[in-house]
């Protein structure tokens, strides 16, 4: 059994990585909703504003669960855009299926109301859904095709710091996407065993990017041969894209954007070192920097 969910949070670049990473989901199309509330006299650019349609199972996930993870990429306080995109083309809005969605929505929305999270009102508008068409292929799935410009995109708008100030602990949805010795790691500053995980010894020539966020990390011409059982690099590829966290005896590396535990800095004859575990990263071969957007990287290779 399949269902529709429709959401609009500003640019539609920005809403499919955080449902892409749930169970149940069958697809995400970027496009444009019809905003029923702009009518013919007021209408200033658009009756449509910039969304996505997610096809999910319901048995897998249930739809309060997408609502709360709406909630957490959006500024529900703003009608007048989202971010640095601002006008009725980016407003953000829940468009309901069916009066099961509707109800689920309003309760959510009086929950976040009352949670007191926001100093705000929470303005965003639940309306029925009337008709969804698909944007041009090349916007689809942005985040993977162009992963670098999204990045900067995301974070110069502004919405990477405000979903950071607002919802800094709320990460229990990654217990479903992460496998436990992931979610341990990240999550948890945890270590994997050595010699046994995935690239403390890797060969093959590419970058690293943090697990969650696709942020690049390292590359492979800086990771050193590994007696500890652990990926030792040099250097970030970006230093930009780490944090030095201090702690009690050792200094812990942070991916900037996603806040996820990489591992230690390692100091030797006065050099320092990253040792990072391999249930942060994945590994992209310079083969695929392309295909998966990080074309700008291949320059290193």
């Amino acid at each position: 059994m399949k269902e529709y969910a429709t959401f609009a949070g500003g640019c539609f670049w920005c809403m499919v990585a955080p449902f892409d990473q749930l169970p149940g989901i069958s697809s995400i199309r970027s496009g444009y909703a019809k905003d029923e509330q702009i009518t013919s006299e007021a209408k200033q650019e658009s009756e449509y504003v910039e969304a996505v349609q997610i096809v999910w199972d319901p048995s897998h996930i249930m739809f309060e669960e997408l609502l709360n993870l709406y909630w957490q990429q959006i500024d529900p306080t703003d009608s007048g855009g989202q971010f640095s995109d601002r006008g009725p083309a980016y407003r953000a809005i829940i468009f309901y299926h069916n009066e099961k969605q509707k109800e689920a929505a309003f309760d959510s929305k009086k929950k976040l109301a009352q949670s007191g999270r926001f100093k705000h009102p929470i303005v965003t508008p639940i309306l029925p859904f009337s008709f969804f068409y698909e944007a041009e292929e090349q916007q689809q799935d942005y985040y993977r095709k162009n992963t670098f410009h999204y990045k900067l995109y995301k974070e110069g708008s502004g919405r990477t710091d405000f979903l950071a100030q607002h919802w800094p602990k709320d990460r229990s949805y990654l217990k479903k996407v992460l496998t436990p010795m992931q979610y341990f790691v990240t999550q948890e500053n945890g270590t994997e065993p050595p010699f046994t995980n995935l690239y403390w010894n890797n060969k093959k020539q590419g970058i690293y990017v943090d697990l969650l966020t696709g942020e690049a990390l390292f590359k492979t011409s800086d990771q050193l041969p590994s007696h500890t059982g652990w990926p030792v690099f040099k250097r970030p590829i970006l230093y930009g894209n780490i944090k030095k966290v201090p702690m009690q005896h050792e200094t812990a590396l942070k991916s900037k954007e996603g806040n996820n535990y990489l591992g230690l800095l390692l100091t030797e004859e006065n050099s320092e070192y990253n040792q990072v575990n391999s249930a942060a990263l994945r590994f992209i071969p310079t083969e695929k920097l392309k295909e998966e957007g990080y074309e700008d990287f291949l320059i290193l290779f």
